[in-house]
Order: structure tokens, then C-alpha cells, then sequence
């Protein structure tokens, strides 16, 4: 899939290397995925789009919780995720947080779609997660987000509607988990 979870571009057909983030590459993985996210300002209801986007961008100022995962071809990033560790709360008391590491802010430039990034992306957080020792992988997503739906669906990650959660005015946010073997 071209992502090793270490850094490393393991596959040799792949014309990206996937890495960890740094902190220089955090300016250009904000404006990639604000594009990439910019998509749904047009298909969700201003009223599910604004405290989404608001969302987005405080989860795009993380300081330190999260693991930062790049996708970078020719020097330049095409795609990027969060891997936030899990959070040791329930549900009911974090506001929808899973007690899974949680996988976020999956973002492939609009240009770079359809060839694996969003994939080795995702690859590289379960590959992380199980080497923490991690039981399950979390994230959360909801039905405008079809195309991201089906690319976890095809990874294996399952629905577990006890971890919805809906904020005022906005889409159903609905989550999903993947069984990590131990």
C-alpha cells in the first residue's frame, strides 16, 4: 500500500512516501485539508458545514497529542491524518471521543485522489495503533462523506452506533472501529 508506519515508503511502485509530519509541514497539511474538506461546504447544510469546518480547524492547531502522518510526492504533501491516542474517557463524558486511538482529519488533495493515498494514510494509523497495543482503531464520520465511508468499510472498519454522537444543527456524526489483533 506504500505506507510502512515508520516513515519509510516501503513499496516500490508507490510515487509517494508516506512519514511522520513535521512541524514546518503543518502550514501546507492545514491548507490541504481545508481543500480537501472544502468540498463538503457546498454539499451539507450551512448549518452541518459550519461547526464542522470549526471543528476542523481546531483540530488542524493540535499541539502535541496527536501523531501527524504525511503523504509527500516530490516534495510536496498530498495527503494527511491525525492519529490521536485513545482517550481513556467514554462516550457520554468526552463528548463523542472514543476510547480507541482515534484516526482523524483523513485529507487527500483533490488531485492526488484515486491512487491509494487515503488508503496507505489510514494503513500507516492502524499499523501504529496495533504496534501501541491498541485494541481497536476509532473515527468518525458521517453520510456526506461517501467516499471516505467506503474506503474504511473496505479496510474492515465496522459501525458502532453507540459512539454517535449529534451536534445541534449538524449531520448524524457516526463512528466506526476496526478490531486490532493483538
Amino acid at each position: 500500500m506504500g505506507a510502512s508506519g515508520l516513515g519509510e515508503n516501503m513499496a516500490t511502485d508507490a510515487p509517494y512516501m508516506i512519514r511522520e509530519g513535521y512541524l514546518e509541514d503543518r502550514p501546507a497539511a492545514r491548507e490541504l485539508t481545508i481543500a480537501a474538506y472544502g468540498e463538503y461546504a457546498v454539499i451539507m447544510a450551512p448549518s452541518a458545514w459550519e461547526p464542522l469546518h470549526r471543528a476542523i480547524l481546531a483540530a488542524l492547531d493540535f499541539q502535541g497529542s496527536a501523531t501527524h502522518l504525511v503523504a509527500e510526492q516530490d516534495g510536496v504533501l498530498i495527503g494527511s491524518v491525525l492519529l490521536f491516542p485513545a482517550s481513556g474517557a467514554d462516550t457520554a463524558s468526552s463528548g463523542g471521543r472514543m476510547v480507541w486511538p482515534e484516526l482523524r482529519l483523513l485529507a487527500v488533495a483533490p488531485a492526488a485522489r484515486a491512487q491509494g493515498v487515503g488508503a496507505a494514510l489510514v494503513a500507516a494509523c492502524i499499523e501504529r495503533a496495533r504496534a501501541a497495543g491498541a485494541p481497536a482503531l476509532g473515527l468518525y464520520t458521517s453520510d456526506s462523506m461517501r467516499t471516505a465511508m467506503a474506503l474504511y468499510e473496505r479496510l474492515g472498519f465496522t459501525r458502532v452506533p453507540e459512539y454517535d454522537f449529534q451536534p445541534p444543527g449538524a449531520e448524524l456524526v457516526k463512528a466506526y472501529r476496526l478490531l486490532l489483533a493483538q
